[in-house]
């Protein structure tokens, strides 16, 4: 099992600009070369993000991306739905209907214990609590600080 790229480089893409929150808007180009995501991929990543209104563009010459709301109020379950759906191990948890065992399926009990808990872990992280850890680990020195 792993998360998809779309999650990751989307994930990377909103704390970089929860990151910076307040300081005005950040180029895509710039959320590229800082984490090392291709910007053709990015930014078919932004759309989904920005649709579901937890970034916004900024257009102009000093144009760009910020985060909607404030780090505090987005959670890393709102960016994984928006990306990915809801975080689900087997179709049949979202879906009932897709399986006859549904009643009976002691596989399926233990699935829907892993998502719930999975699903806990996301809603309970939001991307302020992202950023106090990414600057833990980075630092007051990084470069990352700098754009």
């Amino acid at each position: 099992m792993k998360i998809s790229t779309k999650i990751r480089y989307g994930t990377r893409a909103i704390l970089e600009l929860a990151t910076h929150y307040g300081e005005g808007p950040i180029e895509l180009r710039e959320i590229a070369r800082k984490e090392g995501i291709p910007l053709k991929y990015l930014e078919q990543v932004i759309i989904p993000l920005r649709t579901a209104g937890l970034i916004k563009s900024v257009r102009g010459s000093r144009g760009g991306y910020t985060l909607a709301k404030p780090p505090s109020r987005v959670c890393l379950s709102d960016v994984v739905g928006v990306l990915e759906g809801p975080f689900s191990l087997t179709e049949c948890l979202q879906d009932p209907t897709v399986c006859q065992k549904v009643s009976v399926c002691v596989t399926r009990d233990i699935w829907k214990k892993v998502s719930d808990a999975i699903n806990g872990i996301l809603t309970s992280i939001t991307l302020e609590e992202m950023v106090n850890r990414r600057r833990e680990k980075e630092g007051p020195f990084s470069p990352m600080y700098e754009i």
